[in-house]
This record gives structure tokens, sequence and C-alpha cells, in this order.
């Protein structure tokens, strides 16, 4: 097959815009849902007891409320005209969803950290969830109006910059392309964007596996076990539980360990060969049950405690699958098992993934993937930022999501075409991002009127934990 020329792509790429205007991307389109039963639609298939708790974080604040609601998002994309420049998308990157880890060489990168939703869509989803949550933020910070719109400006420009670099790049330099931290700290704008940096660097290196067994476990002789901390951290079948008796059914009827042992073959072969044989070092300590999140909650999520022959711990992490809310209301390719489509799509999006991503089918025939708990991993908590230092994480999400896209699509060349060198695609976003943050403000005082009524039942992490002190 004839490869097309690079005019041939800028062609394809400034064609899209007669398919859909940059400035059409402003638009919010007419919203005739109702947002509870969205919401309710989403939460049907979870742990029921932990519905309520799901609730609670959601209730704190349009913030949280926005991070809990990326249905609403997906259904109210689909109602307004896309771009036509589809790819994979992470399809859940607001804010909170980058982050610091290591690379399998030990590099400290910045990258997109969540990829359940992970699906191929419009590549401007994820730049309109992105730019949304900072216009939410931003807001929740008290920050002006001005200080917003600057926000998403910052975001959407340099991705249209990096988008543009990429698209000058040879394949494999995109590959091997990584925001590492050191990178960071020497294009940040401000000496307080790199003592952040730094700072970040110093808390990644004591995020461990081994500080985390300190933190969750105690050993019984030779053998470690996780400590119960209910609603966050339960054994399934142990006294501190929050499975309804149906719900434990299927662990109650077979054996626990058989169930985890089959699912651990499988996930074995998803494996390559060096690292099946590095998991053989390491045998099963303990299981238990981790509420994660506030959009997961409810969702079955297990942590596995190992330890090799020394003594030294692996934690992993297997959580379930359910279907991307991006599939649901845009037309994309089938999946075989929804635990793959999530390991596939990171390892596309991401610049290096984790050594021990893999996926398997559980109880139920519910669809799981696996990886790491915790391996120098951070996040941003943005309550401690000032204004600077959003806005400087703003250029670093608009950096990563540029690289991610060019990255797992190829289309680098199309999309920097399509978005052009002007500031007409984000003035669209800008706007965008502060009319849809008018409409979560509205979706969140439903929310709230519904949980107020008895519609919906919201419980606080304290008022679940003090369910166990009593």
């Amino acid at each position: 097959m004839k490869a097309s020329t690079i005019a041939e792509r800028e062609a394809r790429g400034r064609a899209a815009r007669e398919h859909s205007k940059r400035s059409s991307h402003k638009a919010v389109g007419e919203l005739h849902r109702n947002p509870i039963e969205l919401l309710k639609q989403s939460s049907e298939d979870r742990v029921h007891n932990l519905v309520p708790l799901r609730y609670g974080r959601m209730a704190v604040s349009p913030f949280t409320f926005f991070r809990g609601t990326a249905i609403l998002q997906a259904h109210d994309l689909s109602q307004v005209r896309d771009s036509g420049l589809t790819m994979p998308i992470c399809g859940d990157g607001h804010l909170m969803n980058f982050g610091g880890f290591a690379t399998p060489e030990r590099q400290l990168v910045f990258d997109l950290s969540d990829f359940d939703e992970v699906s191929v869509g419009p590549f401007e989803w994820d730049l309109k969830r992105l730019t949304a949550s900072l216009v939410v933020a931003a807001r929740h910070m008290r920050l002006s109006r001005g200080a917003a719109e600057n926000l998403v400006m910052t975001a959407v420009t340099e991705y249209r910059d990096r988008m543009s670099q990429y698209a000058q790049c040879g394949a494999l330099e995109l590959w091997y392309d990584r925001i590492t931290f050191d990178r960071m700290a020497e294009t940040a704008l401000t000496p307080e964007g790199r003592r952040a940096v730094r700072r970040g660097m110093e808390k990644a290196a004591s995020r461990t596996h081994e500080n985390l067994l300190e933190k969750m476990a105690e050993r019984d002789g030779e053998h470690w076990t996780i400590r119960d901390a209910p609603p966050a951290l339960f054994h399934v079948l142990g006294a501190n539980t929050l499975f309804t008796e149906e719900e434990t059914e299927a662990f109650r009827t077979g054996s626990s360990r058989k169930m985890l042992d089959r699912m651990w073959g499988e996930y074995l072969k998803t494996m390559s060969h060096d690292r099946r044989e590095l998991l053989s070092h390491f045998t099963v300590q303990d299981t238990v049950f981790k509420v994660v999140g506030v959009g997961s909650v409810g969702t079955r999520c297990m942590v596995v405690l190992m330890a090799d022959h020394m003594g030294k711990p692996l934690f992993l992490q297997m959580k379930e699958a359910r279907p991307s809310v991006i599939a649901r209301f845009y037309k994309s390719p089938a999946n075989k098992h929804e635990g793959e489509r999530v390991v596939q799509g990171q390892r596309m999006l991401q610049a290096a993934s984790d050594i021990f991503l893999g996926w398997a089918t559980g109880p139920l025939g519910r669809q799981f993937y696996l990886r790491q708990l915790r391996d120098m991993k951070l996040s941003a908590n943005i309550d401690l930022f000032d204004v600077d230092l959003l806005e400087g994480y703003a250029r670093l999400c608009g950096w990563v999501m540029a690289r991610a896209h060019a990255k797992a699509s190829g289309q680098a060349v199309e999309v920097s075409a399509y978005i052009g060198r002007g500031d007409q695609f984000a003035e669209a976003l800008a706007g965008y991002a502060a009319a849809y943050a008018d409409q979560v403000e509205r979706d969140y005082d439903v929310f709230l009127k519904a949980c107020r009524s008895g519609q919906l039942e919201a419980r606080t992490d304290e008022d679940m934990a003090a369910d166990f002190r009593m």
C-alpha cells in the first residue's frame, strides 16, 4: 500500500475542519438527560454496600463530583459534532489522572495514569475532559474567571505546540520520548515550579513496596497479613467485609485460593517469559479488597501481597475492568476482554508502562487487569497549589496528552494541521470548558438534592468507618 506523503496527511487534517470547524468546539450542546439516571446506571453491578461511599466521595465538592462522572461527559460529548480524527484516547483525562511513576529503568516520569475508560474516540474528547477539569478545579480553588481561562489556554496551546513538534518526529524518536522529572525541572518556568518537581522526586523515592509493607501489613512468624482498615481495606471473607452474603457466595462455595490460582495462571499467560520467570520468585502472602479513587468506588479491586525468598514484598493490584464509557457513546472496535483493552491502551498511550501489566478473568466472568499497587507513584494535591503551580501543572498535562496521542495514533501530522498555529482551537475549548463547568455545577446541585431526598444514599468514609468501631 502506498504511504501517504506529509503534504497529503496535512491536507487530511485541514480537511477535517470542513467536517467540524475549530470554533464549533465551543459548543456544549443541548443536554436533555437525567444525570441521576446515568449515575445509577454507572453504579449497577458494583459492590452494593460501597455505592453510598461512592456518592459520599462525589458529594464533597463539584470537583469530586466531576471526577466520578465520566459517564455524564462522555454522553454529553456524543451530542455534538466531533473532529472525525479518531485514535486511542484515555477517555478520562481529567487533571487528577496524571502523575509520576518509575519506568522499568527506574527513571521517574510524568504521564497519564488511569486507563479504565481507554477506547478509540475523537482526540478532542480527551482535551475537553482535561480542560473542563481545569476550570472546575480553578473554581474549587476560588480562582478568578480569567485565571481559569488562562489555565485552559495554557494547556491547549502547549498541546498544540508539542503536537506540532511531534509532527516533525520520526516514529522511533516519538516512541522513545519520555517526560522525565529531570526534563520537567529543566523546563519549569518558575523557581517554585522547579522546587515542586524536586520535592516530588524526593517523595517518590520513599513510595516503595517495602515502605508500604510497614504501613499496611503485620508479620506473624514467616507470614505477612494485611491489616483491615474498613471501609477502604478489608478481607472479603473477614469480620470487616462490606460484601453481602450474595456477593461472597462465589468465594464461599469454592476455594478462594483456587479461584486466585486460576486467575493467576491466566494472568501469567499475558506476560512475557522473563516477567513470568521474575514472578515465579514470589509467593502469595495475603489478599484484600481495596476501595480506590472516586469514580471507581464499588468496582472490584483486590490487593495481593507477595514476598520473595528474602522476604522482600511486591504489592499487585487486581482491578475490575468494566466497559468503557467512551465505547458506550462512540462506536469503537469490539473488545474480547476489558482487562486487555485497559492494558493495551495503557501500553500505547504511556511512554513506559508497569512491567507487571496483564489481565485475567475472575469469578462470575468478571474481567480484571493487574499492575503494581505502588512503584514510586505520585499524584498531585491541587489543594496545596497556588495559581502559578496550577498553571505549570496545566502546561505539563497538555504536553503529556500531546505525546500520548501522537505516540498511540501516529497522527501528529493530521492533528497538528487540524489545530493550526493560531489560538482559534484553544479559545473554543476555553469557551467549552467554562460552559461545561457551569453544567457540572448544575448537575452537582441535582445530585445533592437526590442525596438529601433519599433518592440516592451517600455516606462518608468517616461515617462508614464508625460502623466498625461500635
